[in-house]
C-alpha cells in the first residue's frame, strides 16, 4: 500500500483503513513512525526496509512473508513510501509483478495508493505560464539495465515545456546535471531539491541546473530527496524571498471582486 511521502494526513482513506485493519505490517524504511502508529495495538510490525547502498531485505523474503500470512487468512499489509506501483528504489514498480505472484498462490491483493511529495515544495508541477506537463522518472537504474538518456530528456523538456521530477537521483546528481545540459536545457533553468518532503524536518534548496551538483554537495542534501527541474520552480524562489503573509481577515471581511 502507498504510504505517501511521510505525513500521515496525506494517506488516502483506503490506505489508512488497511493499515489499521492489518494484523501484520511489513514496513518499508521510508514509512514514517507517525504512519506506523496508525496500526492496531496488537499488530505485528516487521521492518523490511530497502535503502540504496545498504543491506536490504530481499524482495523474495518479503513476498514469502506476505504469502505465508495470507495463507493463514491474516490481514497483511506492506506500506511503502510514495506509491508502490510508481517509482521505487531498486525495485520500482514491484507491486505489479508481486500481485500476480500472490494471486497465483490464491491470495487476494489490493494496492491502496499514496500521494507523491513534490507539491510540498510550495509550487505546482504544471502551470499555464511555465509548464505544459510533468514527467516523473527515477534517477536510479537497475544494475546492468539501460541507462537513462538524460540528454534526450533535457531536449524534450526544453521543447515541450515539461517539468522533470526525479526520484532517487541524489547519487547521480552530477551525470543527471551533465546530461540535461547536454540536451539543451539552459544552465539557468531553475531547480529545487527537496529532502524529507512533507515531514517536520523537510529541507529544500533552490538553485539552477548549472549549479545543481555543487548545491547538493554544499547543502549536504541526501536521500530521500526529489529533484524538480523546470520553470515552475521560479514560484518557489519567489515565495522564499517574500515575507510571510499577514493573518487572514475574519470570516466575511474579505470579498471576491
Amino acid at each position: 500500500m502507498g504510504a505517501g511521502p511521510g505525513d500521515p494526513e496525506l494517506l488516502t482513506l483506503k490506505a489508512a483503513r488497511a493499515i489499521a485493519a492489518a494484523t501484520v505490517l511489513l514496513v518499508d524504511d521510508l514509512v514514517s513512525e507517525d504512519i506506523v502508529a496508525l496500526a492496531a495495538p496488537g499488530a505485528r510490525i516487521v521492518r523490511v526496509g530497502k535503502r540504496g547502498g545498504c543491506r536490504s531485505t530481499p524482495q523474495a523474503f518479503i513476498e514469502k512473508l506476505l504469502v505465508g500470512r495470507g495463507a493463514e487468512r491474516r490481514e497483511c499489509g506492506a506500506p511503502q513510501g510514495g506509491r508502490p506501483v510508481h517509482l521505487r528504489a531498486r525495485r520500482r514498480g514491484s507491486a505489479g509483478p508481486a500481485r500476480r505472484r500472490h494471486r497465483a498462490r490464491g491470495c487476494s491483493t489490493a494496492s491502496p495508493p499514496g500521494w507523491l511529495p513534490p507539491r510540498s515544495m510550495g509550487a505546482p508541477l504544471t502551470h499555464r505560464e511555465h509548464a505544459q506537463g510533468v514527467v516523473l522518472l527515477t534517477g536510479h537504474t537497475q544494475p546492468g539495465g539501460t541507462p537513462t538518456d538524460w540528454a534526450l530528456l533535457g531536449a524534450t523538456a526544453q521543447q515541450a515545456r515539461l517539468t522533470l521530477v526525479i526520484y532517487m537521483g541524489m547519487r547521480g546528481a552530477r551525470p543527471i546535471q551533465q546530461g540535461l545540459l547536454a540536451g539543451g536545457l539552459p544552465a539557468h533553468t531553475p531547480v529545487a531539491v527537496v529532502q524529507h518532503a512533507t515531514l517536520a524536518h523537510q529541507r529544500q534548496a533552490v538553485t539552477t541546473l548549472g549549479a545543481l551538483y555543487q548545491t547538493v554537495a554544499h547543502e549536504r542534501l541526501g536521500s530521500p530527496s526529489i529533484i524538480v527541474v523546470g520553470d515552475v520552480v521560479r514560484g518557489v524562489r519567489q515565495a522564499l524571498a517574500q515575507p510571510a503573509p499577514a493573518a487572514a481577515p475574519p470570516d466575511g471581511a474579505a470579498r471576491c471582486a
